[in-house]
């Protein structure tokens, strides 16, 4: 086996996002393009020699020919060792837990999250740290400012590495384990929840339906679920990982989870629904006829923390991204304990929970976590969920109920739209951060602005500053609308728009969402112009 030394250039566009580099699939097939993003890994990092890493991925389409290539590059570099799931699939969380486990220098995870998979779809790269979690900004523009630089990439010439066999073999002088992907992180799991009590549970004749998107999750599901905890074989579906996701989109909310939503909503419809993304990162709950938003999920399970082991003393905090709805601070304000506001990004929360500040932290994208790994899990949320459920013996439409009544409601909405025109895009939110200033005060729809700025965090750890990471105006009434350009999306721009207002009397609560926030939603499109400059009445998405 031969060490070659490969001229490059550096290819434009190779910026690392909130969650590392994603493309359309024939853009990471390119000559030399994965090869560069790698190699500017190594250097974003200090270089790999003598070091061990994770890697792993979702299982989409180009994920089996990238760990060669990764695993062959890595070999070239010096690294000691790389640790592998089977057949180069480990879901996201797991993979940070592994990484955790066996104290490693990090990890590869290759993922688009719950992007579309397949030739002509999405594919990712992204680096995790040794705590597990997504490498910080000031990691990521060292990777960047590689990919700008760099001229050449070191790979080793070898035969594929079998990967569908565990155990231990040799690429040149570099060690590779390929380990069961799924074992690990059900032991951690069975560390962390009462499943004697779910396992009643279940046993008593509650049902459930997880539907795994034909995702990464479909393994870790049917092992957890319905093997060590009872649940009826055929209680997970969609469970095999396929490199197209079943031709569908795994994000698990009501419009691409719709088969799950008209099972809930239906006759004879089961206790339970849970759906999970790409990676396994994210997460949907569902009751019998009652959809849980994930702003009021995080909510519920900071209200419930102690009813499960791991969270039985308490929490040391609570973290949300800016975006989130403001659900979960009403709660940490009843339980004495701090919330914290962060900018979108899981990497955000890794400083709050590498210092004990905080125990549970969610963003409203559907990832929902806690200090048990450093990224957000979504199978982890549904056994939380189960784990309430079986403590409290209740419906999820009335635990919801009851939470409402005890802390008040913050409907909440996201309106996507998507794969909008760049330039129309980042021209409306030039347009409505030069309003910002002069809004407070101002009347629109009905709606007095109390407040309007453009977010940035100021890490309460590292002291590190985060400008731009939003648009947000407060009304009267408690509304709040907020606006940003999504990063997680690879083709034009996606326009997030947040939606919120408080309601605390229970008798004037309102069934729908979209019902109750008309006001909020008509003086965003009149403050910003969506209409106008994106040339769309609705929106792609609504959640």
């Amino acid at each position: 086996m031969t060490v070659t030394t490969v001229q490059t250039q550096p290819i434009e566009g190779q910026k690392p996002g909130t969650s590392g580099l994603r493309k359309k699939t024939p853009v990471f097939m390119q000559p030399h393009y994965l090869e560069n993003f790698i190699e500017a890994i190594w250097i974003g990092i200090g270089g790999v020699a003598g070091k061990t890493l994770v890697l792993g991925g979702d299982g989409r389409y180009f994920n089996d020919r990238a760990a060669q290539v990764i695993l062959r590059m890595a070999a070239a570099s010096g690294a000691a060792k790389v640790i592998v799931g089977q057949n180069a699939l480990l879901s996201t969380p797991a993979a940070s837990n592994v990484i955790r486990k066996y104290k490693t220098d990090g990890g590869i995870i290759m993922s688009a999250s719950h992007n579309p998979g397949g030739p002509k779809e999405d594919f990712g790269v992204k680096f995790n740290m040794g705590n597990g979690g997504p490498a910080p900004e000031g990691v990521t523009d060292k990777i960047f400012a590689a990919t700008k630089t760099l001229t050449e990439y070191k790979i080793l010439e070898a035969q594929d590495v079998d990967l569908s066999t565990l155990g231990t073999t040799l690429l040149g002088a570099m060690e590779i384990e390929v380990i069961d992907p799924v074992a690990d992180y059900a032991d951690l799991m069975a560390e962390i929840f009462d499943f004697d009590k779910i396992r009643a549970l279940i046993a008593g004749g509650f049902t459930l339906r997880f539907d795994a998107m034909h995702a990464v999750t479909g393994p870790y599901a049917k092992a957890i679920l319905e093997g060590t905890l009872g649940a009826p074989e055929g209680s997970v579906v969609n469970a095999v990982p396929s490199p197209d996701f079943g031709g569908g989109h795994p994000d698990p909310n009501p419009i691409w989870a719709k088969d799950l939503m008209d099972v809930m909503f239906g006759a004879n419809a089961p206790d339970f629904g849970a759906a999970s993304d790409g990676d396994g990162d994210r997460n949907m709950i569902v009751g019998k006829g009652a959809y849980v938003t994930p702003s009021d999920s995080l909510a519920v399970l900071a209200a419930n923390a102690t009813l499960v082991p791991a969270y039985a003393k308490g929490l040391a905090g609570v973290a949300r991204s800016m975006p989130t709805s403001q659900a979960v601070d009403r709660v940490a304000a009843k339980l004495g304990i701090d919330a914290f506001e962060t900018p979108t990004g899981w990497k955000f929360f890794g400083n709050l929970l590498d210092a004990g500040r905080c125990t549970l932290c969610g963003e409203e994208s559907a990832g929902t976590g806690s200090d048990h790994v450093r990224e957000k899990d979504g199978l982890w949320a549904v056994l939380f969920w189960l784990n309430v459920l079986a403590e409290r013996k209740q419906s999820v439409a009335e635990i919801l109920a009851d939470h409402w009544a005890e802390f008040g409601r913050n409907y909440y909405s996201r309106h996507d739209y998507e794969a909008v025109d760049s330039a129309a895009a980042n021209a409306l939110v030039a347009e409505l951060r030069g309003k910002l200033a002069n809004l407070p005060g101002t009347e629109t729809n009905g709606l007095t602005v109390t407040a309007a700025d453009e977010f940035a965090y100021d890490d309460p750890i590292d002291g590190s500053r985060s400008e731009g990471q939003g648009l947000r105006i407060s009304t009267s009434g408690g509304g709040r609308i907020v606006m940003r350009l999504s990063g997680t999306g690879t083709e034009g721009a996606t326009l997030r728009v947040y939606l919120e207002r408080v309601e605390e009397d229970p008798a004037k609560m309102q069934d729908d969402p979209q019902e109750a926030l008309a006001d909020i939603i008509a003086a965003a499109d009149a403050l910003a112009g969506i209409a106008r400059h994106t040339g769309r009445s609705d929106p792609d998405v609504r959640t």
